[in-house]
């Protein structure tokens, strides 16, 4: 089992310290290949170990080594050198090529979890069903669950109100997501995951019932201007992203008048179950 230190430079696997570091501005974790390669394959060696894999790799004919980038890491003496690290999707590509038996529970996963999007790919519903499980077993509560599934049908609604604009999926949806965030929270997405202290999680799954609502309301909104408005490109799709997220902006105001708690909170998943709500200064 992985666990997180207090380090949060370091994670643990099977008493084993694996170095990482986070890319704030990429939103991605990177990990040390020697550390890992060492945890899996017990080698003495995992310089020469990696040496001679990204070798086999290459004939091979693996695009990998274009993924592998080198970092500065803390080494056993306290001084940080330059290290191979690769990220997560990267590690989980390199560690299907480790013959070892520490690996094959991770292969076994990758199978497993390859076969069950081919599964939902033919039929999307259980896609569904899969993420009630999942919510229900981590312990959210079947309100916010409710809430949160309803939050993923208002969402697709947007993002294909986005595609019939011409909108690019990746960048161009993280730009105006970015706009109907600032505009109801006050906060731009980066700095709503750090208020809620994560980083790779959802920001949904990080919600509260009233923030999901409220954010609902902002993605509804949104579509409903642009499906008015028929935006021709990206200025004109990020004006309808703000007076969308403006609609709950608005509404968030004049709930935590009434209320006198913020709606916006540092509350996260691990908090749901709590009372965190914070009185107004």
């Amino acid at each position: 089992m992985k666990k997180q230190s207090q380090n949060k430079a370091i994670t643990i696997f099977e008493g084993a310290q694996i170095r990482r570091h986070w890319d704030e501005k990429k939103e991605l974790w990177y990990f040390a290949i020697m550390d890992v390669i060492q945890v899996l394959t017990k080698t003495d060696r995992p310089r020469k170990y990696w040496n001679d894999l990204k070798m086999k790799l290459k004939k091979e004919g693996s695009e990998l080594s274009e993924k592998i980038g080198q970092l500065k890491m803390q080494a056993s003496d306290g001084k940080y050198y330059l290290t191979d690290a690769a990220d997560t999707e990267a590690m989980l590509r390199l560690i299907q090529s480790i013959p070892s038996p520490n690996a094959e529970p991770f292969k076994l996963w990758l199978a497993r979890v390859g076969y069950e999007r081919l599964e939902e790919t033919a039929d999307p519903e259980l896609a569904i069903n899969r993420a009630l499980k999942t919510y229900l077993q981590k312990g959210y509560s079947p309100n916010w669950i409710n809430q949160r599934l309803k939050s993923i049908e208002i969402r697709k609604a947007l993002t294909d109100e986005w595609e019939k604009r011409r909108v690019k999926e990746g960048l161009e949806f993280a730009i105006l997501t970015d706009e109907i965030t600032k505009a109801w929270t006050g906060l731009t997405t980066r700095e709503y995951k750090k208020l809620k202290d994560i980083k790779k999680e959802n920001l949904r799954d990080n919600m509260t019932n009233l923030e999901l609502v409220l954010n609902m309301l902002a993605e509804t909104a949104t579509t409903e201007i642009s499906e008015k408005r028929e935006p021709k490109n990206l200025e004109e799709n990020k004006t309808a992203a703000r007076e969308g997220g403006t609609v709950a902006g608005n509404a968030r105001k004049e709930i935590e008048i009434k209320t006198e708690k913020r709606v916006v909170t540092n509350k996260n998943a691990k908090m749901l179950r709590g009372n965190n709500n914070q009185k107004l200064k």
